[in-house]
């Protein structure tokens, strides 16, 4: 089967799982994409799990960035062990809302092994998508076991905290929170 064909059969399987009600909600609260298909997380797993993973077609789905479903499965569908650090950081550097920046994280970003110095250098970033998705990461590695709060991260997370908006802002109160 084609990339194209796989995409095809995807936009088909998204279009099945579609819920009306779920996509007016997201349009109304704002969520950039202009194809919206309202289907659940565990929806697009489902159609994840039927599609072999590889980079191409993670690639070829990442690139439909109006399609939210198109954003949300292909973390689900790049091999790990092919990720590299420039590509992750595009894609972190590319995410255009906070559903996209955290699914990137959970199902994506925290298995790589450059992941905790990938969060810390999105924390540092102008952008504020850009630090959301680093204390997002942040966050999923702390979960895992994968890093530890230090002192000097706790402390830079609560500067950070002062200048932060309202959802970054709740992000680094559970980071802070986070044992």
């Amino acid at each position: 089967m084609t990339n194209d064909e796989i995409l095809r059969n995807a936009r088909h399987s998204f279009f099945a799982y579609r819920n009306g009600i779920v996509a007016d909600a997201l349009r109304k609260n704002g969520d950039p994409h202009t194809m919206i298909m309202g289907c659940q997380l565990t929806d697009i797993a489902t159609i994840a799990a039927a599609i072999t993973p590889s980079k191409e077609v993670a690639e070829a789905f990442w690139a439909d960035s109006k399609h939210r479903e198109c954003r949300l499965i292909a973390p689900m569908l790049y091999p790990t062990d092919e990720m590299t650090e420039h590509c992750a950081m595009q894609w972190a550097q590319s995410v255009e809302c906070e559903e996209v920046a955290d699914v990137l994280c959970h199902r994506l970003l925290r298995q790589l092994s450059f992941a905790q110095q990938m969060a810390e250098a999105l924390l540092g970033s102008t952008s504020p998508l850009e630090k959301y998705t680093g204390a997002r990461l942040l966050l999923n590695l702390l979960i895992a076991n994968k890093v530890q709060k230090t002192d000097a991260l706790k402390a830079r997370l609560e500067a950070e905290y002062a200048t932060a908006n309202r959802r970054l802002r709740a992000l680094i109160a559970d980071i802070l929170e986070e044992e």
